[in-house]
């Protein structure tokens, strides 16, 4: 068992319940406004959380299969680009690590890794990504190149089912393996700047890709040179057995949504087991574990700050709900850590009300239970994870011109 963990929240518009841009303390016509995201990401970052994710999609309905999704209008609709949003970050913010969501379907693999690389110098080592496969029928129109994709999950309710998620975690995957031989491609001291010569840049040290997949091809190296953490943290969400094994194979950190903390040693069994039959890095796989809160002074109060969420439009959700104090979610972090985690992912179900409350209670009080992991002044978010920072694969590989 961990003796100290870590902390980190997920930011989603107005919140993670569907109702909170109705609530008083929240800020609906802020939503795609500049302040509204760097007030965010400086709480988070004052209140000590490691990391925070930013959610994103490619269509109004976001993730959602559900065909209405694109026309209603009782629920937040219109967002920010979250690679874009966590550039912007990068310098208002000192140790929060920033890691958007991205789409593997549609943007091209070379444009993800160099906006990934750039994030991670403009961020100077915080940056990372959340690994999304496949995308809705939405999304995929609004791309207009593919008709082929998943409709949604499988009578079953089990990935393995239905041959477009397979093939669509596939595709993630050379995703995930085209940004991190990108990231590769530059040696760190391929730049030498020597000004007696007039030689900026030395050729044999940055070294071209040939990857040749099932999905795309890509030749050449990456235009950015490499960054700090030399590869950003990858991240991915699981939920069940393909996507653990997803999580296994490419990921740094895995997010897992467990009913409760006695379920949380089964996912880490099957983790572990996929890791054993797929992993080829020796570093072992991360876990944090989803919360998703909302915080008030007292269970009664937070009671009915529920109810009246919920009477205005019911929440859908896989992850554990907690609402309460900060006590109430101080409790639910030990009980986590007791289970094994690396870390949880707290889902503030209003913003910035429950936000504001993690940093100013939460994260006091879990620190002040010897729960947390202190911050050691380490640089990069890799590092602070306990994750070293990869040579080159391709160190003094010559490249020809």
């Amino acid at each position: 068992m961990p003796e100290r963990i870590h902390l980190a929240v997920a930011l989603d518009g107005a919140g993670w319940h569907p109702a909170a841009w109705r609530e008083p303390t929240a800020r609906p016509t802020e939503l795609t406004s500049a302040r509204y995201w760097r007030d965010l990401a400086r709480v988070a970052d004052s209140g000590g959380i490691l990391f925070a994710t930013f959610e994103d999609a490619l269509s109004l309905g976001g993730r959602s299969f559900d065909p209405d999704a694109e026309t209603r209008r009782d629920r937040v609709r219109g967002r920010l680009d979250a690679v874009l949003v966590a550039s912007f970050l990068a310098p208002t913010t000192d140790r929060l690590g920033l890691i958007p969501t991205v789409t593997t379907a549609h943007p091209e693999p070379f444009h993800l890794a160099t906006g990934l690389q750039t994030l991670d110098h403009v961020s100077r080592g915080r940056a990372g990504a959340r690994i999304v496969a496949g995308s809705s029928p939405q999304e995929r129109a609004n791309f207009g190149r593919r008709a082929d994709g998943p409709a949604g999950l499988p009578a079953s309710g089990r990935v393995e089912d239905d041959p477009a998620l397979l093939a669509a975690f596939r595709e993630a995957g050379e995703v995930v393996e085209a940004i991190r031989r990108l990231a590769d491609s530059w040696e760190d001291d391929a730049i030498v700047r020597d000004l007696e010569t007039g030689k900026f840049l030395d050729r044999e040290r940055v070294h071209r890709v040939d990857f040749d997949g099932e999905f795309f091809s890509l030749t050449g190296a990456s235009i950015v040179p490499r960054s700090p953490q030399g590869q950003p943290l990858i991240t991915a969400l699981a939920h069940q057995t393909v996507p653990y094994r997803f999580a296994a194979e490419h990921a740094d950190v895995a997010f897992i949504t467990p009913a409760d903390a006695s379920a949380v040693g089964g996912i880490l069994d099957e983790l572990a087991d996929a890791a054993a039959s797929v992993r080829t890095d020796e570093q072992r796989l991360r876990v944090f574990a989803d919360l998703l809160v909302l915080v008030e002074d007292t269970p009664a109060a937070a009671a009915a700050a529920w109810r009246r969420l919920e009477d205005a439009d019911p929440l859908a959700t896989d992850a554990r709900v907690v609402v309460g104090t900060a006590d109430d979610v101080v409790e639910e972090i030990r009980a986590l850590r007791d289970a094994d985690v690396d870390g949880v992912r707290l889902r503030p179900a209003r913003l910035p009300a429950d936000l504001t409350v993690i940093a100013d209670r939460v994260v006091p009080r879990a620190a002040a239970a010897g729960i947390l992991s202190p911050d050691d002044g380490v640089p990069t978010l890799r590092e602070r994870l306990g994750l070293p920072r990869l040579a080159s694969r391709f160190a003094r590989q010559e490249v020809g011109a």
